[in-house]
Order: structure tokens, then sequence, then C-alpha cells
């Protein structure tokens, strides 16, 4: 056996080992909405002493809960607005958010591709077309779009052939739109009785739409340039060759 193969055998077993650990010992509690709403005061106190050492570590609990695909990321973005406000809630939720998501298709392509392919064969079938077809455009829009939940769509994508590096910058700007909205709903995390109740019907069929802006406009572009390059084919043949005299 290979030094590579052991150490992907590693890595795979220090995952499910983490996996293993958050639900033995119940951690998902630490990652629920009554239990944010309960404990906000101290977060806020504690961040008033320490606001680089809390920024940092929760940061980091961001990134590991995101790669690992663990439950909770929304109610660590609903903390984030709570805790730092619309501004730095947003630049730190968008930048951990995409690391741990980039991550995730990491492990899914160079670790996990087996398990995702039997997991999530059916919905790899339409993500995969989507990708051959419309590229960037696609992971764009499903960023946008509630069409599939996350944690999916980073797995999924580990299995295409887009570089990670495009995966992160269209991450990044895909995500953005929902991370501003969680950031905001957490400044009145007290209001908040589900998640559910903080995306409207109305902001829904925002994303939807701005999810397919994108798309649209590659559409139009695509079909202008068939019709240019019809036209300009049309009038090459209907020209009069000129001869020398």
């Amino acid at each position: 056996m290979s030094a590579r193969t052991l150490q992907r055998i590693g890595i795979v077993a220090a995952i499910i080992a983490g996996i293993v650990l958050f639900k033995v010992l119940g951690l998902d509690r630490y990652l629920s909405l009554s239990y944010l709403k309960a404990s906000r005061e101290s977060f806020a106190q504690l961040y008033a002493l320490h606001p680089v050492a809390v920024i940092g570590a929760y940061a980091l609990i961001y990134v590991v809960v995101t790669a690992l695909s663990l439950p909770g990321a929304a109610v660590l973005t609903l903390a984030g607005g709570a805790l730092f406000g619309l501004l730095i809630g947003t630049v730190v939720i968008s930048f951990a958010s995409t690391i741990g998501a980039t991550l995730a298709c990491f492990i899914a392509r160079f670790l996990l591709r087996d398990w995702v392919q039997r997991r999530f064969g059916d919905k790899l079938k339409t993500i995969d077309r989507g990708i051959r077809e419309e590229g960037a455009f696609y992971l764009f829009s499903m960023r946008l779009i509630p069409a599939f939940p996350f944690f999916v769509i980073n797995l999924a994508m580990g299995l295409t052939e887009m570089p990670l590096r495009t995966f992160y910058w269209v991450s990044q700007l895909g995500m953005l739109a929902g991370t501003i909205v969680y950031v905001n709903a957490g400044k009145e995390l007290a209001k908040i009785d589900s998640l559910s109740g903080i995306l409207s019907p109305s902001l829904l069929i925002s994303f939807v739409i701005l999810g397919l802006f994108p798309l649209g406009v590659k559409k139009a572009m695509a079909w202008y340039r068939r019709k240019s390059g019809r036209q300009t084919g049309t009038e090459t043949e209907g020209r009069p060759e000129s001869k020398d005299e």
C-alpha cells in the first residue's frame, strides 16, 4: 500500500471520527437556534473582551462545520449577524463559508468520490449536465436558487471537472446575497422563531430571478452570436464574386 493511499485513509478516518464525535457528544445542540438565542448575551460579552480571538474561533468552527457538511451552518450565520453586525459578519462568513465549501468539494473529489456517487447519484446527473452545458453560470445560479441544499452542491461539484479556484470564486459571489440576508436576520435574533421564517416567498422569488439572470444573459448572447453568424453567412453567399478584368 502506497504512502499516498495511507494518507488518504488517515484523512478519511479523521473525518469520520470527527463526525462521529459530533454526533456522540451531542455537539449539534450548540448549533441550534434555541441555544443561540439563550446564549446571545454571554457571547456578546466574550466578543467585547476578546474580539479578534472570538472572530478567529468562530471562523474556524464555521469552516469545519461546512467542510464536514455538518448541520448548523444557517444557525452559525445568524450567530455571526447577532455578534458581529452586518458588515463584519458578512465579510467573515463569506470567506469562512466559501473556504469550507471548497474544502468539502476537495474532500468529495479526492477522498469520498465513490460514497458521494452512491449517495447523490440522482442529483449528480442533473448537476453534471448543467455544468457541461453552462459551466460557471450554472454553479452561480445554484448558489442563488435554493433548489439543492448547499452541502449537496459542495459534494456534487467535487465529481465535476470544474477547477477548485473557479468553484471558490463563483461560490463566494453566488452565496453572498444569501449570506447578507441571514446575517441581517441575525441582528433581529430575538424575533426569529424558525429558520424557515427568514426566507419569505417574495425573497425566494427574488433569488430565483437573480439566479436565472446570468443564464438568461448567456443564452441571449449565444442566440445573438448565432443570429449574427447566419446573417453574415447569408450576406457573404448573396454577394457576387468580383472578377479581375
